[in-house]
């Protein structure tokens, strides 16, 4: 701590105003002490560098008005969250263009789903609020908001203002604190254990002894040791659990920690009064066996779910902390990887992790990219090739043209987009959550109504009664019973290479009835190659390719990539116009040309392409001048796929906007009954809207531009690894493997997990009915309350852990491991 003892002028490094003489607030910043002038100042300062935003200090451009009063001091804490350098850190804009953008907060003091329930039920009332929604598996809320309406100090303070603190999420503060959450649970633990242990060794004597065998002395001393005993397990262990009561009843939200609240305090404090008075019965072995058996539930559930979770938080850390940047020079120089932008020259040695994502300039090497795409085998990377940052370099140095650095890395789309799965929640969950919330009310008033049939029936039975009643029905295994399951069959499909951007799409993809799938780039690899090329009079061969290289040259559908050889000295196209299944227009030295389906390319004109497979017209003016040949490779597992989702009682179509005889050409091969080429993107509208009038769920695969409005209209949509972003944004789920093979594992993988939660919410439901009258009728004593209570919570996270066990049958090895040079495009 500074002295200032002798310095008057000395500044307040927070707010600038003078540190009055021997002041005692400061703030240690890089490993240098700063003064500060008051406990405003303090607190806010270490709210601060505690939430892992220390370069507001490193950075700022101005000092901000020093608050006046304790209130303004404590509204500054929030407000200081609203400086516009501050901001750029943590806050983004949306992807949809609407104005809003979007922060992740770390939120203390989370438990259950109620605590979900009340965090997004507040926000949402606020204005200005779009969505938010809180991820139980890491304590975080994502928060979408007009900025416009309403500041993130306004939402900051509303959480606050309901007991949960939050602040700007950063992945290796969050990481910390998690870490110092589970070592204070350990220490709750093991003091609830030792308490539990100690007092049931005075209350077994009491128990297996008759009346009079113990003397009168020896009896009192029993019971002010177990009082002793059992008070730091109540005051300290049982901590949280009254907390938490308190924050629920201030916010007249009732919890589950309510009535565990109600049956510690009053197990512990009728006990301590029986004790002093030397009449009545002692409770304390309930009261820490309950204690103990609670927490221990809790943590084992903590730990399972961030088990669970353990590849999102991961994946938020995949991009290293530095990186070698090269200079025009060709000299090596550290810099921190967020420093990194578009056109920097990046040096990734063996052994290193890529820092962002780029193209690959000179180099080749294998690159485990597991984390991204879920595939065990390193991938062959060469000149030209992209790089996903977070990948993994394993054999030998590359450079790298980064092409997308920070918050615009495949990484951080990722972790956003596994965030947005959380704003929506399955029908199960929302049922089970607003169960669990009801219930705990009735389960006061059945409390209530217990003790006053109690108190006619017999007096000294009313308070043990009540509290096995209010124990063993706590909806504990109710309130896990969706979240454990939707964790675990999230990380399962992470692992697998599935990305969920909604969480209803696991229900969805459960109840599925019909898979439509697109041909190119989804059955096909999309890398498509010309292996024809036709002129029609006297246009030559390599002029006609050059016509087609300018239309396409600004286009990003699969189709372009076969004309990119030919760009070099192609002339410059004008007035480029896209018509999604149709083809290209664009006018080259004043004339009209189309690129296309016959049929778009020369509508007057009758012509049939000249031999099955895949082909293009080229028409100027309406006037055929070029056919062109595109071949493209089907994928290895597309076969495996369309006999594994056959296997699964699905209906599969191809729907195709190629020629009808590309089109049956393929479903020929790949066993598909049902296909139809030519179709438009209307068309293929058209016929999602057909299935689902009949009563179709349908679930629709593709990647391109034109597959965005049936994407959107599809019951689930599912985006290929190299889909467009539009397209990915329009999706419910995302492959990020190549693998075809994902789609019937995801599937079947959906419906396991639908039909764990339905059976965790059955033996909560048949638990909770059953427990309930066995312990109004006195049969249940409060110990074995809390031990079935423990018991029924660890059951439900149990049978949701057996997801992550899961194994498809139909799971082909040699699909997993396909050849290491297979493409994988970010």
């Amino acid at each position: 701590m500074p002295d200032t003892t002798d310095i008057a002028d000395t500044r307040c490094y927070h707010c600038g105003n003078p540190v009055p003489r021997g002041a005692p607030w400061s703030i240690t910043l890089d490993d240098a002490c700063h003064p500060l002038c008051c406990p405003g100042c303090e607190a806010v300062a270490h709210a601060i560098v505690d939430g892992g935003l220390s370069s507001y200090y490193r950075f700022r451009t101005e000092l901000p008005e020093r608050p006046e009063d304790h209130d303004a001091a404590r509204a500054e804490t929030w407000v200081v969250f609203d400086d516009a350098g501050l901001q750029e850190q943590f806050v983004h804009p949306e992807r949809d263009d609407s104005g809003r953008v979007h922060a992740t907060l770390a939120v203390d003091g989370i438990t259950c789903a109620a605590c979900a329930w009340l965090i997004e039920h507040r926000l949402n009332a606020l204005e200005g609020i779009a969505t938010s929604a809180v991820n139980l598996t890491h304590h975080r809320v994502r928060v979408s908001w007009d900025p416009t309406a309403v500041k993130l100090s306004r939402i900051l303070a509303e959480m606050a203002a309901i007991g949960y603190r939050s602040q700007p999420w950063e992945p290796d503060e969050a990481q910390a604190r998690l870490q110092r959450e589970e070592r204070m649970t350990v220490r709750r633990l093991i003091i609830a254990a030792v308490g539990m242990a100690q007092v049931m060794m005075f209350s077994i004597p009491i128990y297996m002894t008759g009346p009079g065998e113990i003397s009168e002395d020896f009896l009192a001393l029993f019971h002010w040791l177990s009082f002793a005993l059992a008070t730091p397990v109540v005051f300290f262990s049982a901590l949280p659990f009254f907390r938490n009561a308190a924050r629920d009843l201030r916010t007249r939200v009732l919890g589950m920690d309510v009535p565990v609240s109600l049956a510690i305090g009053g197990a512990y404090l009728a006990s301590g009064f029986a004790v002093i008075s030397g009449q009545g019965e002692v409770y304390f072995d309930s009261v820490a066996m309950f204690t103990f058996f609670l927490l221990f539930g809790r943590y084992v559930e903590a730990r399972a779910r961030r088990r669970s979770g353990h590849n999102g938080n991961a994946m938020a850390g995949a991009l290293p902390a530095s990186a070698v940047r090269l200079t025009d020079a060709g000299e090596e120089r550290i810099l921190p990887a967020g420093e990194l932008h578009a056109g920097d020259r990046v040096l990734i040695k063996p052994g290193h992790s890529v820092p962002a994502d780029g193209v690959i300039e000179e180099g080749e090497s294998s690159l485990d990219e597991s984390m991204l795409t879920g595939e065990t085998l390193p991938v062959i990377r060469r000149c030209g090739d992209t790089v996903t940052g977070g990948s993994h370099n394993v054999e030998s140095p590359l450079v790298v043209r980064v092409t997308h650095a920070g918050r615009d890395t495949r990484v951080s789309g990722i972790v956003d987009l596994t965030d947005r799965a959380f704003a929506s929640r399955p029908r199960l969950a929302q049922m089970a959550a607003r169960m669990a919330h009801l219930f705990v009310l009735r389960l006061l008033f059945v409390a209530l109504g217990v003790a006053i049939v109690w108190w006619f029936i017999d007096p000294s039975r009313v308070l043990w009664v009540t509290l096995s009643v209010l124990v063993v029905t706590c909806p504990c295994a109710l309130a896990l019973a969706t979240p454990t399951a939707l964790t675990a069959g999230h990380g399962q499909l992470r692992r697998r290479g599935v990305l969920v951007t909604r969480a209803d799409a696991i229900e969805a993809l459960s109840q599925v009835d019909r898979v439509i799938l697109d041909k190119t780039g989804t059955l096909t690899t999309g890398h498509m190659s010309l292996v024809a090329t036709r002129p029609l009079g006297d246009l030559t061969a390599e002029h006609a390719r050059s016509l087609a290289a300018a239309l396409e040259a600004r286009s990003e559908h699969p189709i372009a990539r076969a004309f990119r050889p030919y760009r070099d000295g192609c002339p410059q196209a004008q007035q480029i116009t896209s018509l999604p299944g149709k083809g290209l227009e664009g006018r080259l030295d004043d004339r009209r040309w189309r690129l296309g389906r016959p049929d778009f390319a020369a509508p007057e004109r009758s012509t049939t392409t000249p031999d099955t497979g895949q082909w293009l017209l080229l028409a100027e003016e309406g006037e055929p001048r070029c056919w062109f040949r595109l071949q493209d490779r089907v994928r290895e597992d597309a076969a495996e796929t369309v006999a594994a989702l056959d296997a699964l009682g699905l209906e599969v179509e191809l729907l195709s906007g190629d020629t009808p005889g590309a089109a049956e050409d393929l479903a020929r091969k790949l066993g598909i009954t049902t296909w139809r080429g030519g179709a438009s993107p209307e068309d293929k509208l058209a016929r999602i809207r057909e299935g689902q009038a009949a009563g179709e769920r349908v679930a629709m695969v593709g990647d391109g531009i034109n597959d965005v409005p049936v994407l959107a209209g599809a019951d689930v949509a599912i985006a290929m690894n190299g889909a467009t972003d539009l397209a990915r944004t329009s999706a419910d789920a995302i492959l990020l493997s190549p693998h075809l093979s994902r789609i019937p594992e995801a599937i079947a993988l959906c419906r396991a997990t639908r039909r764990v939660m339905r059976q965790n919410m059955l033996w909560s439901v048949i638990y909770n009915a059953s427990a309930m009258p066995l312990a109004a009728i006195g049969i249940v004593p409060p110990w074995l309350a809390a031990i079935g209570m423990s018991a029924s919570s660890l059951v439900v996270v149990g049978n949701a852990l057996r997801l992550n066990r899961f194994r498809h049958r139909s799971t082909d090895s040699s699909a997993l491991t396909a050849t290491a040079s297979t493409e994988v495009n970010p």
